[in-house]
């Protein structure tokens, strides 16, 4: 199409369409903006499809037009909108405005009219015109110089129109649509027409006459049945052909030369973008950005995003001697400075880039072949491990690493972007380098070249000051300097000093599963009568279902489900299932954990080095991968005797376990601030056995072990947000007696109640719940308008201060017990963090220093309602610790 096109789109009807095609999405803090995204990327193609001179958007202003005043009926059937959409309409012109796209609304009259007198006003210029909308209504206004694009499905195939396609569809001419309106109605917009007359016989009658007053002076000739339906109605029928008319000549200042297509405003559209969180569009202005060397305002679009500028920052690189002792006595001088590395953990480091104050930026080689190269690591060393200088870095965790590698400490951390950038908004994975500076500086990083470490530096420098205004206005930097940050230093020294695992053990493990697994593999083929992969959906659904006949549970789109929910409910209807499920474990036991682990011990160590993440789950808790050691399964004995296996790095030393004791249901008594939950932890009283006897309504004495059982499963259910369905399936019971469990529980447990309902209605409130220490989590699951999702961000707020609390705590208590053993300068070595517990490699003659170093590190790391308790248990190896 020519680039001399106008082009107007029918703004209402686009963000509607959007909003019912695309699931709803939200931010991080709970804005719906699955609305303004469909428009979005429908906006940028079809002006990347399309290059239009022109364009403009049009919006209804309210529900109160000339046509109500006409008809008080018109529209009067229209569902009010969503309350997700609502909200999103002054988003959508926040977008608008930001890529200097002209949107109009007027009191009065609706968008329609404002895209008729656009309309007309470019065929008076003649100017070819597109009309993008979801609105059949408009198909009025094409003309030889005017099409119209309808959605046809969704918001991404397009229907186009020329006259002839509008006389082929509907067998009236444009212009004549106002007519079958007139005659036929409109339910969509409560339009009354001619009852009886439908659009075949409108469409028949109007291919004789012109219009419908035409048609009305020719009823003597008109067939009967017609004649007598629209002499009737025919006040009615110029009434709804008035109320279909667009109005072309709204009293309205709009000048064509204003909606000139110019280029969008980089930063303000980066911004929007940013707040609504479209990180795929964000990513492809960034990749304009990279692949677009030049375009000038003659060039055609290429993309309808704009080009960012990649930032650029002086530098010097320095390979000379004298100048890295001059240097490190500036860095000295300012006592800070941000540090950006190449290189990673085999390879060490290969250069680096530093910034110690706005402008000091440079580039530091380090070349293995040349003697320079001593000396840009000395300079580095001198700067690291010198304890008066405040370094700033990137993923501190991951550089420590690569300064490993050439025996550097780092000392004197200050602060770690990636995980302020975490802690600010933990619904969103760790970010790279290049998109924090995009979301904090609104910068492009450079991706290639000597300058990205030293621009990368600069960014690192500046971030700093940046994101620790936002600390301090969250009210999260205390816990960021006193929880986090130091963290990272000490999960790096459990990395680096890994857990030593007994390599041949494991290996003779995994023969004795293999052999358990053949017996099994036997078994299941004979209760099958023929033999089959077991390990395949498709052949095992043939099995139990069309074989064996067994009830279908559930269906996938390729076929019958054979997860373990259908087999556990399937497993009392025949033999062939419960071997089933023992083979899924072992076979999982076998192949994830035991061969698992066995190919990650390090040849050169004979040690396990997992990677711990700081920066990954929204309730703060750490996790660990390359292996995952904090999901090893201890429900099967075979899974908790893997735990055999983890030895001292010694043989005269031994494994020490500290695991807090009910931790989260602690916290719950502090939060609940419930009298009877505290007065059990204060009396050190069995919490389970004290809430059976207030669910049961018997004395503690009289409790029985199914009883307490039952009251465990509550206690903890409780605290996840358990349903009487949930409670049901775990106990086995009805979920009438499940519901009795629960209300008895809330009924002696009021504060809990109390609570519940409290941490719910604040979450609302506030779109984010907090930890004891201030750690906050958004939830937009709570504004959802699906039930199950908003009953799981109810799930989510309740537990949210319990789950974070605890892993705030144990967090707190690993900083602590790291700086007593450095303090106190022990061999002892914190390997492990698993949820509640610590496992740590100790001498012999250190065990009964580092019980009560850790014990008190735990249980004195925070002050409750209610008392801390750590079980510490000591043994040759993690399975056979016992206490002492």
């Amino acid at each position: 199409m020519s680039s001399e096109t106008l082009l107007v789109i029918d703004g209402n009807s686009l963000v509607h369409r959007a909003f019912h095609a695309i699931p709803l999405l939200t931010t991080t803090e709970g804005l719906p903006t699955n609305a303004v995204y469909g428009f979005t990327n429908m906006l940028l193609k079809i002006i990347k499809d399309l290059q239009p001179k022109w364009l403009a958007v049009t919006f209804d202003k309210g529900k109160i037009s000339f046509r109500t005043e006409q008809y008080s009926d018109y529209k009067a059937h229209r569902k009010a909108t969503p309350q997700e959409l609502r909200p999103q309409f002054p988003l959508v012109k926040e977008v608008l405005n930001a890529m200097s796209i002209k949107w109009y609304e007027f009191e009065g009259y609706e968008a329609d009219d404002i895209i008729g007198t656009i309309v007309k006003q470019a065929e008076q210029k003649n100017i070819n015109t597109v009309i993008l909308t979801g609105d059949k209504d408009l198909l009025q206004l094409v003309s030889p110089s005017t099409k119209a694009l309808l959605t046809k499905k969704g918001i991404t195939e397009l229907e186009e129109y020329n006259v002839d396609a509008v006389v082929k569809k509907f067998g009236v001419y444009p212009n004549q649509f106002i007519d079958l309106k007139g005659l036929m109605g409109d339910q969509s917009d409560n339009i009354p027409g001619v009852p009886g007359i439908g659009p075949k016989t409108a469409a028949k009658l109007l291919q004789e006459y012109k219009n419908i007053e035409e048609i009305i002076e020719n009823l003597a000739i008109i067939p009967a049945r017609s004649r007598n339906k629209i002499k009737e109605y025919k006040e009615q029928a110029l009434l709804s052909k008035r109320l279909a008319t667009i109005n072309t000549d709204i009293p309205a200042k709009i000048e064509i030369d204003e909606l000139i297509l110019t280029e969008p405003n980089e930063k303000e559209l980066l911004e929007t973008f940013k707040k609504l969180e479209f990180n795929k569009l964000i990513k492809d202005m960034l990749y304009v950005s990279k692949n677009k060397t030049q375009r000038n305002s003659s060039q055609s679009r290429e993309s309808a995003l704009p080009q960012l500028d990649i930032y650029q920052v002086n530098y010097h690189t320095i390979s000379d001697t004298k100048d890295y002792d001059d240097l490190l006595r500036a860095i000295r001088e300012y006592g800070r400075v941000a540090l950006a590395f190449e290189g990673n953990r085999e390879r060490g480091l290969i250069s680096y880039g530093l910034t110690f104050a706005k402008g000091q930026n440079y580039f530091i080689p380090v070349d293995k072949d040349k003697t320079e190269k001593s000396s840009a690591l000395r300079l580095l060393q001198a700067v690291c491990e010198d304890q008066e200088i405040k370094k700033i870095c990137y993923d501190t965790k991951a550089n420590i690493w690569i300064l490993n590698h050439h025996g550097i400490e780092l000392y004197n951390l200050g602060f770690d972007i990636m995980l302020a950038d975490y802690l600010l908004n933990p619904g969103k994975s760790s970010q790279s380098i290049e998109e924090a500076a995009l979301k904090h500086l609104n910068v492009v990083l450079p991706s290639e070249g000597e300058a990205v470490l030293p621009t990368q530096a600069d960014c690192i420098y500046t971030m700093y000051d940046v994101l620790n205004t936002k600390l301090v206005m969250q009210d999260e930097q205390k816990l960021y300097m006193n929880v986090e940050l130091p963290l990272v230093l000490v999960l790096a020294d459990m990395e680096k000093a890994g857990v030593k695992v007994d390599k041949k053990q494991l290996q003779l493990m995994s023969k004795e599963l293999e052999k358990k697994l053949q017996v099994l593999t036997f078994a299941i083929y004979e209760q099958a009568g023929e033999e089959f992969n077991i390990n395949s959906t498709k052949q095992l659904g043939r099995i139990l279902f069309e074989k064996l006949k067994l009830k279908v549970i559930k269906k996938t789109k390729t076929g019958y489900s054979t997860d373990a929910a259908v087999l556990e409910e399937l497993a009392e209807k025949h033999e062939i299932v419960s071997l089933l499920l023992e083979y899924r474990q072992l076979m999982k036991l076998k192949t994830t954990y035991v061969d698992g682990l066995t190919g990650l011990i390090n040849p050169r160590t004979g040690k396990l080095h997992t990677t711990f993440h700081q920066g990954v789950t929204a309730t703060g808790r750490l996790s660990s991968s390359d292996p995952n050691l904090q999901n090893i399964p201890i429900r099967l004995d075979a899974g908790r005797k893997i735990r055999k296996f983890f030895i001292p790095r010694r043989p005269e030393n031994l494994i020490l376990s500290a695991d807090y004791s009910q931790i989260e249901l602690r916290i719950l008594a502090h939060i609940a601030q419930d009298p009877s939950l505290i007065e059990a932890f204060q009396k050190q009283q069995d919490i389970h056995t004290r809430t059976a006897a207030e669910v049961f309504g018997v004395p503690m004495e009289e409790v029985t072990s199914e009883m307490r059982g039952r009251a465990k499963a509550v206690n903890f259910g409780i605290v996840y947000g358990i349903s009487d369905f949930g409670l049901s399936k775990d106990l086995k019971i009805t979920r009438k007696e499940a519901r009795q469990y629960i209300d008895n529980y809330f009924v002696r447990y009021a504060g809990v109640k109390a609570y519940i309902d409290r941490i719910i209605r604040e979450a609302r409130e506030r779109g984010y719940v907090t930890t004891i220490l201030n750690r906050r989590r958004y939830l937009p699951d709570l504004f959802s308008p699906n039930r199950v999702t908003r009953n799981f961000g109810e799930r989510t707020a309740m537990n949210t201060p319990i789950q974070g609390s605890a892993a705030d705590i144990i967090k707190l208590a690993m900083v602590r017990i790291h700086q007593e053993i450095l303090k106190k300068k022990l061999s002892s070595t914190m390997i492990l963090q698993v949820h509640d517990e610590l496992i740590f490699d100790v001498p012999a003659d250190e065990v009964e220093e580092m019980q009560e170093l850790v014990r008190n590190c735990m249980e004195n790391v925070i002050e409750l309602s209610v008392p801390l308790i750590v079980d510490i248990k000591i043994g040759p190896n993690w399975y056979d610790v016992q206490k002492i």
